[in-house]
């Protein structure tokens, strides 16, 4: 109810224009009536009938205020120079006579520039304290002429007020579109980066898997011609394979479930588990070597996670690429950084497939690896070495600053 009453004159602004004009002409011309008496009980009495002069002047002045907001300059001047007729035909120029005059300099504090608002008013002030003085010249101040200066001022004071409370509700609004915009962005954005971590997940899962799988079922096909109990060996592996597929995926997947936030998921895969992808592809028939130098140190989850996703996507990548090319994975720990290094001796391959640079990362996979590095503060170097073969690099931070020192950097 009370924000309903509180825009009712906005709403209705031109009703309101009128009702003022008709308030101050009316008064305007009732103090035409009036004169101050003499004695203790001092106080303004009616001497007079209303003059028909002030009438037409104090109309002029009121109409004028319906164009304030358009010409709020020319309504102040008019507003100000009427007054000043008033006092120059011997009537006293007060508060109900200067009316239109407060509310002309209170529509130009409004609606035009502070400045110029600030030098108007006490222009506007001094000109009607100037024309009271054609109505009587002693004593010099009086209560009416302080009352009509103070007024102006106070009018003038009030617009800044509103001008300031107008602007700061602007301002109110627009950072609340401004918020929600964001709020908007930023929610797009999350579900973007969402989408881009589970098919990172997904294709790490699926194409180490298949890989392997596909390996090891190349490998009992062959087998199985000659040494079927190694075939059926290597059979059971692939059966194991799949059903850690299996299981990942359906960690990864359900997490787009609501239905199954309590159900139990795969602890997060890390380098503490490194041993054991090495063993998955060294029993697929690939050689692998590793090498740790420097002190190991534990990552956060997310450099834990990435290291042990890089390792096992490039090692897929031998798989997919290099057939049986030997490998050697190469951990090093510095003061602040974890290098990881995966490199095979197999033979330079074609550049539509393995042709990325440092400058030029390419492919999916490598897409992926680099994703990955960047999202923990690290980076990745992945190309052909000159000697052949192919040599994949990361350098991730084992603390929170996500800048490592140029001296901590290893080749």
């Amino acid at each position: 109810m009370t924000m309903e009453w509180s825009s009712w004159p906005r709403r209705h602004g031109r009703f309101v224009d009128v009702f003022t004009a008709i308030l101050l002409c009316g008064l305007a011309t009732y103090s035409s009536m009036l004169a101050q008496q003499n004695g203790e009980t001092a106080g303004p009495i009616i001497v007079r009938s209303p003059s028909p002069a002030v009438f037409a002047l104090s109309a002029v002045a009121s109409l004028a205020l319906l164009w304030r907001r358009q010409y709020p300059r020319t309504v102040l001047a008019v507003a100000t120079g009427c007054g000043v007729v008033i006092g120059a035909l011997g009537f006293e120029v007060s508060v109900l006579s200067a009316g239109a005059a407060m509310v002309a300099v209170y529509s130009l504090g409004l609606w035009v520039d502070p400045r110029t608002a600030k030098i108007a008013t006490p222009i506007a002030a001094g000109i009607l304290l100037i024309a009271s003085y054609f109505h009587q010249l002693s004593p010099i101040l009086t209560g009416g002429r302080i009352t009509v200066v103070a007024g102006l001022l106070v009018a003038g004071a009030l617009a800044e007020a509103t001008r300031n409370r107008q602007n700061y509700l602007a301002a109110l609004h627009a950072r609340a579109e401004l918020a929600e915009r964001t709020r908007e962005d930023e929610a797009r954005q999350r579900v973007s980066e969402e989408r881009v971590r589970i098919a990172r997940e997904l294709h790490d899962i699926v194409a180490h898997h298949m890989a392997l799988a596909h390996a090891q079922a190349s490998t009992a096909a062959y087998l199985l011609r000659s040494q079927p109990d190694q075939a059926q060996g290597m059979l059971d592996q692939l059966a194991g394979t799949t059903s850690a597929a299996l299981r990942e995926l359906k960690a990864t997947v359900g997490l787009l479930r609501d239905d199954d936030s309590d159900a139990p998921l795969e602890p997060t895969p890390g380098l503490d588990q490194l041993p054991e992808l090495l063993a998955a592809f060294e029993r697929a028939g690939m050689v692998i070597s590793l090498s740790v130098t420097g002190e190991p140190r534990p990552l956060s989850p997310g450099a834990d996670l990435t290291a042990y996703r890089i390792v096992q996507e490039a090692l897929t990548n031998v798989t997919k690429h290099a057939g049986n090319a030997a490998a050697t994975v190469r951990l090093v720990y510095s003061r602040q950084l974890l290098t990881v290094s995966v490199v095979d001796d197999g033979p330079a391959l074609p550049d539509h497939v393995r042709g990325e640079t440092d400058s030029n990362i390419t492919g999916y996979g490598l897409i992926g690896m680099n994703e990955r590095a960047v999202s923990v503060g690290g980076q990745l170097h992945a190309g052909r070495r000159p000697d052949g073969g192919f040599e994949v690099t990361t350098e991730l931070p084992l603390g929170p600053a996500p800048t490592p020192d140029t001296e901590d950097r290893t080749s």
